[in-house]
């Protein structure tokens, strides 16, 4: 027996005022559908078949790659209809796991569990209690307990509306008896559409149990409909994420002023202060400090390394205790060996730093190759960009290169040599040599400032 996975993403979400489709809208960095998608791959099912409809050029964009059946519903007529349109394939002794791309904390362990209920019936439902389940299909059963029914809240009357027990959406079908029962489908409730959840009453007519699977956490199953909502289970999942670091070793000052949109991989005894945020694949090493205000996106810090407030580091490769910033930048190619320092204001591109050099004040360091104990002075600059072509800058071993000097690429500065500060430096520069380029000095005693006139 395959599982089959569909995954309802057709809808527009009008409520989130937005050309964006709803299910591209983000949580924790990524789009709500790709926490679907990547829950769905944890059960290891045959295939994974998403729905579209509207922006379905955008959804499949957002995932290009994957491998994954695309389907469309090219008219919104009910989810009973979205799910015929992604029928072809299915065979009878399938079960098919029906899912939403606008539900995105739904855990693998729950859904395993519903497809455990199938071995008994062919189908179960995930249900949840709501203390307000307004809006929500209530789950409807006898004095016994059975499920005879799922009324929209829509359709429901009075009584059925006090109900506390919902529908989530959410079920496991065989492919046998689901396409009979999309096939017997009817428009007949009060939106005028083909209502999945109809299938219920399909299988009590036919004296089939209909199983169930209740769920204890509400924001497993909450959809997604406003940015109201958006925004609450974004502080769910960052806290959430919070409590996770916490308890493998890291502080935080403030688990509320956290947010990680991707993968951050820890070791014991980090410190990380308010208001930084991790994205994509981030691991920290033991003993790394930040600071607050750190933005740090797919990156590598190694141990005992210091990052000061407010820098920011992209695809990076930091080596264990170096010093970072403040307000530094560290761009894509960067690599910083043991020891070396980045200092208030500097900026790093597509260059190595060598073990224990220092780049302290407001420069610009980008396609260069620095090696061991260099010292770049305040101002410092590798002109690598000639307005078509970017050039290599080398520095040897201990070089000093003073305040203010512009190094013209490309140039090899040789080991032990000293660059005069205020020197713009055209040619590459001999080992344990002094290079000066300056204008000369000079002064006028009889000089009068000029003044305004009156």
């Amino acid at each position: 027996m395959k599982t089959k996975v569909i995954i309802l993403a057709a809808g527009q979400g009008t409520r989130m005022k937005s050309r964006l489709p709803k299910v591209l809208h983000r949580l924790a960095g990524r789009p709500l559908l790709a926490h679907v998608v990547d829950t769905a791959r944890l059960l290891s099912p045959a295939d994974i078949r998403v729905v579209v409809g509207h922006g379905g050029e955008q959804v499949q964009a957002s995932l290009d790659g994957q491998d994954i059946v695309w389907c469309w519903q090219h008219q919104q007529l009910g989810t009973g209809h979205a799910v015929q349109q992604a029928m072809d394939g299915i065979e009878a002794d399938d079960r098919v796991l029906i899912l939403y791309g606008d539900v995105p904390l739904i855990r693998a362990d729950t859904l395993v569990g519903l497809l455990a209920v199938t071995r008994d019936t062919p189908l179960a439902i995930l249900t949840s209690k709501l203390g307000d389940p307004s809006g929500y299909g209530r789950i409807l059963r006898d004095a016994e307990g059975a499920i005879r029914a799922i009324r929209e809240h829509k359709d429901a009357t009075e009584a059925e509306r006090l109900v506390t027990e919902i529908n989530t959406g959410i079920m496991a079908v065989r492919g046998a008896e689901l396409m009979r029962w999309l096939g017997q489908l009817e428009a007949n409730n009060a939106q005028g559409e083909l209502y999945l959840t109809d299938i219920v009453e399909k299988a009590v007519q036919e004296n089939l149990t209909v199983g169930s699977l209740t769920v204890t956490d509400p924001y497993e199953v909450a959809g997604i409909n406003t940015r109201v909502q958006l925004a609450e289970l974004e502080r769910v999942v960052q806290r959430r994420e919070a409590e996770r670091l916490m308890s493998q070793g890291v502080t935080l000052s403030d688990p509320a002023r956290i947010d990680v949109r991707g993968h951050l991989h820890v070791e014991q005894d980090i410190y990380i202060d308010v208001n930084c945020v991790f994205e994509g694949e981030v691991w920290l090493a033991e003993g790394v400090l930040i600071e607050p205000g750190c933005v740090i996106r797919n990156s590598r810090i190694g141990p005992g390394t210091r990052i000061r407030a407010h820098s920011v580091i992209e695809g990076a490769v930091v080596q264990a205790n170096v010093e970072i910033g403040p307000f530094a930048r560290l761009r894509p190619g960067t690599e910083l060996a043991d020891g070396s320092k980045i200092g208030n204001f500097v900026e790093v591109k597509k260059a190595r730093i060598g073990e224990g050099s220092k780049v302290n004040h407001l420069s610009y360091i980008g396609d260069a190759t620095l090696g061991r104990r260099v010292n770049v002075g305040a101002g410092t600059i590798t002109c690598n960009y000639d307005g078509a072509n970017k050039h290599h800058t080398e520095i040897g071993d201990e070089v000093f290169i003073g305040s203010d000097s512009q190094l013209i690429a490309p140039v090899t500065i040789g080991r032990g040599a000293t660059i005069g500060a205020g020197s713009t430096i055209t040619r590459d520069v001999s080992a344990d040599t002094l290079a000066l380029s300056r204008s000369r000095q000079i002064e006028r005693p009889d000089w009068k400032r000029p003044v305004k006139k009156k």
